[in-house]
């Protein structure tokens, strides 16, 4: 397997799991928790995240095909509306994640941090299917290292963000960012028909 191979499978997931994006997250909670508590949500979601993708990696196709009996292509379609749905929440409204008052902060890790905003239909869709196009242990790798930088990126959301307002720039990058996602998510959608049509041939 080439370094270019490996290199695009990281650069993939990296795309797919938009460090960005949690900056924009964690930025949005920091009126709510403290650094400490923002810390622990950032380090226990990505956690979470890690063992859902690997859950996935190794159990994901024999989980839909032989105990819900559902084709990846149905997955695809599903988590792709969801993914777009999300982006067009960043695009048209302007935030991707609005935090009920009363969630506690255990949960707040779990859903909607880790799920579906770290580990979500695009990176479980990746970690089910990536392993037949650039190996098991490469795309382990790479979903470690993706997580990895995500992390840093979160902890690191307050310098961030505060650059970022300074310069006027969140509200536009979050609409930028929203139509990335949306766009990804309508692709996934098109890829799980197209899968859908190859089966009818």
């Amino acid at each position: 397997m080439t370094v270019k191979l490996i290199l695009g499978c990281i650069v993939a997931l990296l795309a797919l799991v938009n460090p960005l994006q949690k900056v924009l997250i964690v930025t949005s909670l920091q009126e709510r928790f403290s650094s400490k508590e923002l810390r622990y949500i950032s380090v226990k979601s990505t956690v979470t995240a890690a063992f859902i993708l690997i859950f996935f990696l190794f159990l994901g196709e024999v989980t839909f095909r032989y105990v819900f009996r559902v084709e990846l292509y149905s997955f695809q379609v599903t988590c792709g509306a969801v993914l777009m749905y999300n982006g067009l929440s960043g695009l048209l409204k302007g935030f991707f994640l609005k935090v009920d008052e009363h969630i506690k902060l255990a949960d707040l890790t779990t859903v909607p941090i880790a799920i579906p905003m770290i580990a979500g239909p695009a990176t479980i869709t990746a970690a089910v299917t990536f392993p037949v196009q650039y190996g098991r242990e490469v795309t382990i790798v790479a979903i470690l290292l993706a997580l990895a930088v995500n992390l840093f990126f979160m902890l690191e959301a307050r310098r961030i963000g505060t650059f970022l307002m300074k310069y006027n720039i969140m509200n536009p990058l979050i609409r930028i960012i929203g139509l990335i996602v949306a766009t990804i998510g309508l692709q996934m959608i098109f890829d799980g028909i197209s899968s859908y049509i190859a089966t009818l041939g």
